[in-house]
Order: structure tokens, then C-alpha cells, then sequence
């Protein structure tokens, strides 16, 4: 079994939204987790331009999370539409 890098953050959005979010990674693969308006959201890594990625493999509507940096975002990815609405953005680690 391969060790496990496991990594607590909190990011403060717009609107003062904080998001606490562990980042955990085994080398293979990576997920986060996130707590956004008292829900528990898991997400996969995916394939990023630049920064990192993290959706739930599917093709169906979900959340995304975007880091670059200290700075990320919520999207909402539809699956009918393949189109990508912000929820949170201006997200600074702090």
C-alpha cells in the first residue's frame, strides 16, 4: 500500500463562504473533499490545463473544484448541457 499525503486547507470565497477542504494523495491517485453549505462533497483528480482538477468521474451533472495555486473555484458541471456554471469563485486559501 502506498503512503498516504493527506492535506487540510480552508479557503474563504466570495461572500465570506469558507470551505474546508482535505486533500488526500497516494501517489496514483488523489481526491478531495469538501464541506460546502453543510454537504460533504467528494471529488476524483482530472486531467488539467494548469492547477488541479477535481470532478466525480461520470457523465452526468456534478461538482468541480479548481486550484491554481492558493486560488480555486466551484463549478457546477451539467451533464444534459456540458456547460460549467461558477458557484464560488475568488477562493483564497487562508
Amino acid at each position: 500500500m502506498a503512503d498516504m499525503n493527506v492535506q487540510n486547507n480552508r479557503y474563504t470565497c466570495e461572500r465570506g463562504v469558507q470551505v474546508p477542504v482535505v486533500y488526500a494523495d497516494s501517489g496514483d491517485s488523489a481526491i478531495a473533499v469538501l464541506m460546502v453549505e453543510g454537504n460533504q462533497i467528494l471529488l476524483y483528480s482530472e486531467p488539467a490545463a494548469s492547477g488541479a482538477r477535481y470532478g466525480w468521474p461520470s457523465d452526468g451533472s456534478n461538482y468541480v473544484w479548481l486550484t491554481n495555486g492558493n486560488e480555486a473555484k466551484l463549478l457546477w458541471h451539467d451533464g444534459t448541457t456540458n456547460t460549467e456554471t461558477t458557484l464560488l469563485a475568488a477562493c483564497t486559501q487562508t
